[in-house]
């Protein structure tokens, strides 16, 4: 053979390198798409039975920001401080109480909050803390046909003050009322008691993967994370995140997503979305 010969057959070999390469690539995504089209199709499988939607409170309706600087001004310590120590306790999986803890040793959380309601300065949630879309999102899915309910981990006068939001729920219900706290399985069962049904027919929405997503999971609900506020920003990061059923960004996207989901046509104007979602 000679050198011409030889560059011939080197490109003929490259060339079929070239196209094997490019078939494993096209085989590689014909996979890929079948499993997206997997997934989805198991979520919406899933999300089909959805009759009520409960969400949790901090970080996934109230924005929480003016209640932590509150506490920082309470302290008497910077701002970034406060939330600094706050981070640091997310990281570790801590209650976070433990910030309290942390900038004060020996802390009494409950008489601080009494001596803040003496003093005309309460820690509780008002109107302007709701998140721009937590109204229209609630509003939107109550208007699609579903039951909406708000379940939480707070204070038992957290109750009067989201009711006082003027929110569009069926029922709102806390913790300190509950005597029992997330991540407790009791708790998700107290819900479905609460909306007399099976829990794979509800689906609970929070910015946490320990608190919400595992444990609703775990009791059978359809679970929704939300990557917002401090827990949800740090929780994205994890693997133990991809556990829930559906991932958004903006509360905004939800109503659309279930509506389709479910098979139900949306009753009212769909609201702004920033199509981020991601589905698992």
């Amino acid at each position: 053979m000679n050198r011409a010969q030889a560059n011939g057959a080197e490109v003929n070999s490259a060339e079929a390198n070239g196209a094997e390469v490019n078939r494993a690539e096209a085989n590689g995504a014909e996979v890929n798409r079948a499993e997206v089209n997997s997934a989805e199709a198991n979520v919406a499988r899933v999300s089909r039975g959805l009759k009520a939607v409960v969400f949790d409170a901090g970080e996934t309706l109230v924005n929480e920001s003016r209640l932590w600087c509150a506490w920082a001004d309470w302290l008497r310590v910077p701002h970034h401080v406060l939330f600094a120590a706050l981070g640091a306790v997310i990281e570790k999986g801590e209650h976070h109480h433990r910030v309290f803890e942390l900038l004060r040793p020996g802390f009494d959380l409950a008489r601080a909050r009494e001596q803040r309601c003496r003093q005309g300065a309460p820690d509780r949630i008002e109107p302007a803390d709701l998140y721009p879309d937590a109204a229209p999102c609630l509003n939107a899915l109550k208007h699609g046909g579903l039951r909406v309910g708000v379940a939480a981990n707070q204070p038992e006068d957290s109750e009067r003050a989201l009711q006082a939001c003027g929110l569009p729920v069926d029922f709102i219900a806390s913790s300190a009322r509950w005597q029992v706290e997330k991540p407790s399985p009791a708790f998700f069962h107290r819900i479905a008691v609460e909306l007399d049904l099976p829990a794979r027919s509800i689906a609970y929405v929070g910015d946490r993967f320990d608190n919400d997503i595992l444990p609703a999971r775990e009791a059978g609900f359809f679970t929704v994370f939300i990557r917002r506020g401090p827990w949800g920003f740090l929780h994205a990061t994890l693997p133990q995140a991809a556990k829930a059923h559906l991932r958004i960004e903006s509360l905004s996207e939800l109503p659309d997503v279930l509506n389709r989901m479910t098979g139900r046509r949306s009753l009212c104007p769909a609201l702004p979305s920033r199509d981020r979602r991601e589905r698992f």
